[in-house]
């Protein structure tokens, strides 16, 4: 569980609610080459999505509210140009709005090892260096049908994914737990990373 009543806020304060928020993310495979997320509470309501090309040469997704206003822009590093082959070693770095500054993000994942079979990306806020251990750290990975958000020995988010024959169909269902004063469109983004990342 998280810890204490310490706000996290990474993408925006408006994102963190003082109890623990359940979410559904449903994904659906719109073409061969775009996907989209819709996040929805457990009401219906939809809170954000996310769009964004699956196999072009700038690997960018771009997350908005309801009124479809860009809240993020997740944008893999090295993308952009002719890129070298996909490796282990991928990096997404996160910015405001659909600000693509290479100076200026909110923080950036990257993958821990290429050797595990899970996913335990490294989370780094902001522009600091990528020495070290990351601010938070994300375990397991979708094909197993779970992943946490940890930062440091604490749980702050959990997701489930939710798969059915419709999976094969490229509509999948996520369900996330977010933690009070967890920032959501954080987790949110945390999870698109990893799922893309599963899925090159």
């Amino acid at each position: 569980m998280a810890t204490g009543d310490e706000m996290i806020k990474v993408v925006g304060e408006r994102y963190c609610v003082p109890y623990t928020l359940e979410l559904v993310v449903k994904k659906k495979l719109q073409s061969f080459s775009n996907s989209h997320y819709d996040v929805f509470d457990t009401t219906g309501n939809i809170l954000l999505r996310v769009d964004g090309s699956v196999w072009n040469l700038q690997r960018r997704r771009v997350m908005t509210d309801p009124a479809g206003f860009p809240v993020i822009t997740l944008r893999e590093k090295g993308t952009g140009k002719l890129q070298q082959p996909i490796s282990w070693k991928q990096e997404w770095q996160i910015h405001e709005g659909e600000n693509l500054d290479s100076n200026n993000f909110l923080f950036r994942v990257k993958k821990s090892s290429g050797f595990h079979f899970k996913s335990n990306l490294d989370v780094f806020l902001g522009s600091r260096c990528k020495k070290g251990a990351g601010d938070f750290r994300v375990t397991g990975c979708i094909s197993s049908l779970s992943i946490k958000v940890r930062r440091g020995n604490s749980v702050i988010a959990e997701v489930i994914h939710s798969y059915t024959w419709e999976s094969y169909k490229g509509k999948e269902s996520f369900k996330i737990k977010v933690y009070p004063e967890v920032d959501y469109a954080f987790i949110v983004a945390l999870l698109v990373i990893t799922h893309e990342n599963e899925n090159i």
